[in-house]
């Protein structure tokens, strides 16, 4: 698997769904977060594909996913770490957990 090189950090207001990856909604610029005590910085690769996600709150990264993809595009892992402890689920190129 090659991963793509990321991008600079995007900003979004929330999140929808709640299937993996997440899918991010509502982008705001980075200006605008001075008047925001939560929002979510995000990366994506070159195919736009988000490989980071990080929830900040009041200025600390709360929680954080870390997205890797099989070379057609289906999700393989995700690394969530949220207060101090870290998972990973990993997933077949059907997209079924393994």
């Amino acid at each position: 698997m090659n991963q793509e090189q990321q991008s600079e950090f995007r900003y979004f207001v929330s999140y929808s769904g709640v299937k993996l990856p997440l899918k991010l909604v509502n982008e705001i610029t980075g200006e605008s977060l001075n008047n925001r005590n939560t929002y979510y910085r995000s990366q994506f690769d070159a195919r736009d594909r988000i490989v980071l996600c990080q929830k900040v709150v009041y200025g600390e990264v709360e929680s954080e996913h870390r997205y890797q993809y099989y070379d057609d595009g289906a999700l393989k892992s995700v690394r969530i770490t949220e207060d101090d402890e870290m998972r990973e689920i990993h997933f077949n190129e059907l997209g079924e957990t393994v």
